[in-house]
């Protein structure tokens, strides 16, 4: 059986909505060569002296890689002649990226990424991600403004990642009911294919996975939750303890294998580390649609109200009954 391609299946998707006007579908588009280009880049970053830091340090207060930077500088590229996106925001930018050109202008969409998550593994060849999520304006009328992106999870209208391991993945939800869809990268000809289509999470087993170093910052019902995994106390049993220092490649075995991804909240940081509009609120947006959860802990994750473009936010996503024992364990 010959299987379709990303850009096949997208155009499928589309002729099932006839008000769909294609805008939504070229994002997508964009945001597969984004990734195809980034994936050609890491394979070639050792030859071409690629690792190592650039010696800035960004708004997060991280040092900034070689490598985040091209996989930033990529990302916002294949947007510059697409008349739809009026304006992009990075993590690796302390403010959006409007295109100032007549077209985007009037664009509707916005492009939200993590060009290049988990680049502490890349001078040791470990997995690396990208995480996306795309929203609609609601007016065109005036300029795209900073807060025209301080959107809720539950308003994108896409949401997705792409993993650079053994294969390059791509995963992405899109509409208001859309399935949760992989796509494999066959580097010999640089096309995806579908090979992962309606993912759903399993609901019982897998993994717990949280980076357990962080143990002296945690509060004690944290502590306690994690114990619980590692020592079988818990309902929803014993877990083996998985962990890359890469969320993308972390939610992606949880995503096909089930169990749960933590990154609760520290004492010098009670929000935690990772990036709500980035990271938690596409990643939740993936989870949910695959039949999961995510939550802060207290809120579900995707009816978080952001008030600035880098706020952060604890994340608790996975299988729906691991997630909800954790919110239950930490009330």
């Amino acid at each position: 059986m010959t299987r379709p391609t990303l850009i096949e299946h997208i155009r499928t998707t589309e002729r099932l909505h006839p008000g769909a006007t294609g805008e939504l579908s070229r994002i997508l588009a964009r945001l597969s060569l984004a990734g195809r280009m980034v994936a050609q880049r890491l394979l070639n970053a050792g030859f071409l002296g690629e690792h190592g830091e650039t010696g800035i340090v960004n708004v997060q207060g991280e040092r900034v890689q070689k490598l985040d930077e091209l996989a930033d500088h990529t990302f916002v590229r294949v947007f510059e002649s697409l008349g739809s996106v009026c304006a992009v925001a990075s993590e690796e930018r302390a403010k959006i990226h409007a295109f100032d050109d007549d077209e985007s202008q009037s664009g509707k969409y916005m492009v939200l990424f993590d060009p290049l998550d988990g680049s502490g593994n890349i001078d040791i060849n470990g997995s690396l991600g990208s995480i996306f999520s795309v929203h609609q304006r609601e007016s065109i009328d005036t300029p795209v403004h900073e807060r025209d992106f301080l959107k809720r999870g539950d308003a994108q209208v896409a949401a997705g990642y792409i993993l650079y391991g053994p294969a390059t993945v791509f995963v992405y939800t899109a509409g208001e009911d859309g399935p949760v869809n992989g796509f494999t990268l066959d580097r010999s000809i640089g096309e995806f294919f579908l090979t992962h289509p309606d993912i759903r999470m399993p609901e019982g087993g897998g993994s717990y996975s949280v980076n357990e170093s962080n143990e002296s910052k945690w509060d004690d019902k944290t502590k306690e939750l994690v114990a619980s995994f590692r020592q079988g106390r818990a309902p929803v049993g014993k877990r083996a303890a998985r962990y890359t220092g890469a969320l993308v490649a972390d939610f992606h075995r949880t995503l096909l294998q089930g169990g749960i991804f933590l990154y609760p909240g520290l004492t010098d940081r009670p929000r935690g580390k990772l990036r709500y509009l980035y990271e938690a609120a596409p990643l939740a947006k993936i989870a949910e649609r695959a039949g999961g959860a995510a939550s802060d802990g207290q809120v579900r994750s995707l009816e978080l109200d952001p008030t600035e473009l880098h706020e952060r936010c604890p994340l608790f996503v996975g299988s729906r009954a691991d997630v909800e024992y954790a919110v239950e364990s930490l009330r």
